[in-house]
């Protein structure tokens, strides 16, 4: 079982304060109806010596266009929102791990969409300097709600309710992640990421429309495929055919690109030649062994360098 981390500090009410005291009111709208936007950036040290963070104003303006749906207001700056996430970070930084940063948008005041108040409010963990282990992938009874319900497009905590269940789902069968198809029974994505399939030398996912997030990490790696001649297509999967895929793959800022060793049991290949390349020039641009100009990265002048 995970462990969960303890930080000695969040980031709440604009400014630092001591991790068991950063909490919100039982009778706020963040906790009576789950009502918050977020998003999950991840940081790298460098080469240099410094740390950096993965396209902080794409997350940030996806966190605004998250927001607006949900009519939650979001009034910090861009300097605001990358100044908090600073601090945080320069206040916990480990020269051993890299991080990953939440920044969530909670609703703290107002009564259904009246009087609506917000407080940005950052976590950050540690994260191993590491590659993911490949994991066993299951397909879940769940499905990934539509457009016109809660839209994928949002990304909120409300949807992942069913990534929680998808992922109890397929624990008993030790499936370490769980695909959740759309209500017309194709592939959306998995619980917390988006699906990569290798068939033939071209790369399929996807789209949005499908009931996948707008991800910030998938545009990154159809951008390094493109970079290596590699063929990648945005279309519609079934769910049949993701069981007769040459190679699979989830990518997202948390889980960065992770192969798959089975789907619902069947074995693919250990070696995953496509996506295994893009994993590994994925982490070479991110942490700037070799830089790529489809990966942002912004220095965090708080934090100490590791040299």
């Amino acid at each position: 079982m995970a462990q969960l981390q303890r930080p000695t500090f969040a980031f709440m009410n604009r400014r630092l304060v001591p991790w068991d005291e950063a909490t919100l009111h039982i009778g706020c709208e963040a906790s009576i109806r789950g009502l918050n936007v977020f998003e999950g950036l991840k940081g790298y040290w460098q080469t240099d010596g410094r740390f950096k963070v993965v396209m902080v104003r794409q997350h940030y303006e996806r966190l605004k266009r998250s927001a607006r749906l949900l009519h939650i207001p979001f009034e910090s700056s861009f300097e605001e929102y990358l100044g908090a996430i600073d601090q945080l970070i320069g206040a916990l930084a480990n020269p051993e791990k890299d991080m990953w940063a939440r920044t969530t948008l909670f609703v703290t005041d107002g009564h259904w969409g009246e009087n609506t108040v917000s407080d940005l409010v950052v976590t950050a963990y540690h994260q191993e300097k590491k590659l993911p282990s490949a994991i066993r992938l299951g397909m879940s009874t769940w499905r990934r709600s539509s457009d016109v319900a809660l839209s994928a497009r949002i990304k909120t905590g409300s949807n992942y309710q069913v990534s929680r269940l998808a992922r109890i789902e397929g624990r008993p069968s030790g499936y370490e992640d769980m695909v959740l198809l759309n209500q017309s029974g194709r592939v959306a994505e998995a619980t917390g990421s988006c699906v990569l399939m290798v068939r033939g030398e071209t790369v399929f996912t996807p789209p949005a429309t499908e009931g996948a997030l707008e991800s910030i990490t998938l545009d990154i790696v159809e951008w390094l495929a493109q970079s290596m001649n590699v063929k990648f297509v945005r279309r519609p999967i079934d769910r049949t055919e993701l069981l007769i895929a040459d190679e699979i793959g989830l990518c997202g800022t948390l889980c960065e690109i992770t192969l798959a060793s089975s789907i619902e049991g069947l074995p693919l290949s250990e070696k995953s030649p496509i996506l295994g390349a893009i994993q590994q020039r994925y982490f070479e641009a991110v942490r700037g062994t070799n830089p790529h100009p489809a990966v942002d990265l912004t220095v965090l002048p708080s934090v100490k360098s590791a040299r």
